[in-house]
């Protein structure tokens, strides 16, 4: 009798096997109306390891054609179309091309892409280290110059409230407060000539100082502002027109479907929502996916911190001595630039004082304090294409008076030693830092 039931269940589950295999919704196949244009060489790493997911061909090994296999499959490439279609991409204008072709080898190096469960089966579509150092080269960044300075005139838009700003549309509130919270980052992206500040409310800002981010604790809130890189008469790349802020509040409970954060992105000085639909918050998260170990975010906090393990936090750019005059990593962030002949990158920051003229204009008043931090770029180990601060190189401080006898110090090299510049060269580095134009602001 026992024998008898065992053959029966081998029985029905080889029949409801051989049903199941019945039950296998389409994956839609066609020809490539608008294939991304690239070097043969290109081309042939993407057909080989992209293709199978990003593509409108149905690519499917015998295995992949078994239920429920088949179902899971399915499932991955018609996500992967909808991110980024191969097929279709040329349709795009040149930089949207090119900035999927950036987030593609940022996955890639994180070792992101191809998809780890896939690559188990699939050992052919590896990308190896040779090929991709063959896409960095062909995508170059830091190649392309900056524009020249534009007039501000068309830049000028008509005074509005950042509290009349409308929530994206997953519903998610524009938060007019963001401009006063504090400096986390700076970032350089060579794939796109932008620059970004990553500012921090005060709960990012004590949970970065602490170390305290795997995860990032709730209330947690970021902005990401960008602007277009400009090259200007000094040989300097400074910030030019804004672009966007991009916002995300973490809240473990309420945002549980989108990977515990709130996103939301709006674009232009007028501040108009990304996206045509809620469906935007796809692309946040299928891009931060990879940082899944990092709670979904890339930057990496300059943050004097010691955490054991893996980097998580950046050491290095905040190795300031505490015998400064002034520490000014927790002051306002201004503005900043890089400087292309030394691969340095500078921030300026202000104190209260300062920070509320630069917001004003014109003029600084006394009590000002400016502080000209630079730091030896590197490359940012999340993004391909992206550079951060690093090791300090220099801390020059201008403190405004009203006597007009304005002081500056200046700390150089390893260490950071004081140096004592001739009097001439103080006289224009203060009018350098005093010079310096602040960004410019929604």
């Amino acid at each position: 009798m026992h024998m008898r039931a065992l053959a029966k269940l081998v029985v029905a589950g080889v029949v409801l096997f051989a049903i199941l295999q019945l039950v296998r919704p389409g994956i839609p196949a066609k020809p490539a109306t608008a294939e991304l244009k690239a070097p043969p060489e290109i081309q042939r790493i993407l057909d080989k390891s992209c293709y199978s997911c990003h593509s409108d061909q149905r690519r499917l090994s015998w295995f992949d054609q078994i239920v429920p296999a088949y179902w899971l499959v399915r499932h991955d490439i018609l996500t992967a179309r909808e991110h980024l279609n191969f097929s279709s991409v040329g349709s795009q204008p040149a930089a949207a091309q090119r900035a999927a072709l950036f987030e593609g080898v940022s996955m890639i190096q994180l070792g992101s892409m191809p998809l780890p469960d896939f690559l188990k089966l699939h050992p052919d579509a590896k990308v190896t280290l040779e090929e991709l150092a063959n896409l960095k080269a062909y995508l170059a960044p830091w190649t392309q110059a900056p524009n020249p300075p534009t007039s501000s005139v068309s830049e000028v838009s008509a005074p509005f409230s950042l509290a009349s700003v409308p929530p994206e549309f997953n519903g998610f509130p524009f938060d007019p407060t963001f401009e006063t919270w504090k400096p986390i980052s700076t970032t350089d992206r060579g794939d796109n000539n932008t620059f970004r500040f990553i500012l921090g409310n005060d709960i990012a800002v004590k949970a970065a100082q602490s170390g305290n981010i795997s995860p990032w604790p709730d209330g947690t809130r970021f902005a990401k502002v960008a602007w277009q890189q400009e090259l200007g008469s000094d040989g300097l790349v400074h910030p030019g027109k804004f672009i966007q802020v991009e916002l995300m509040l973490k809240d473990a409970r309420r945002y549980k479907n989108t990977e515990g954060w709130g996103w939301g992105r709006w674009r232009g000085l007028d501040l108009k929502p990304y996206g045509k639909d809620a469906h935007f918050v796809d692309e946040c998260t299928s891009c931060h996916q990879p940082m899944r170990g990092d709670d979904y975010v890339f930057t990496l906090p300059i943050s004097a911190a010691k955490v054991g393990g893996r980097e998580v936090v950046n050491n290095s750019a905040a190795a300031l001595p505490a015998s400064l005059p002034y520490q000014p990593l927790g002051w306002t962030a201004i503005t900043m630039y890089v400087d292309p002949k030394t691969h340095t990158m500078a921030t300026l920051y202000a104190n209260d004082v300062a920070a509320q003229a630069a917001s004003k204009g014109p003029a600084y008043r006394a009590g000002a304090v400016l502080a000209l931090v630079t730091w030896i770029q590197r490359d940012d180990p999340h993004w391909f294409g992206a550079r951060i601060p690093d090791t300090p190189r220099s801390v020059e401080f201008v403190q405004v008076a009203d006597s007009g006898q304005n002081s500056y110090r200046s700390f150089t090299g390893a260490g950071l030693i004081e140096d004592h510049p001739a009097a001439s060269a103080v006289a224009e580095r203060t009018s350098f830092v005093l010079g310096i134009a602040p960004v410019r602001m929604p």
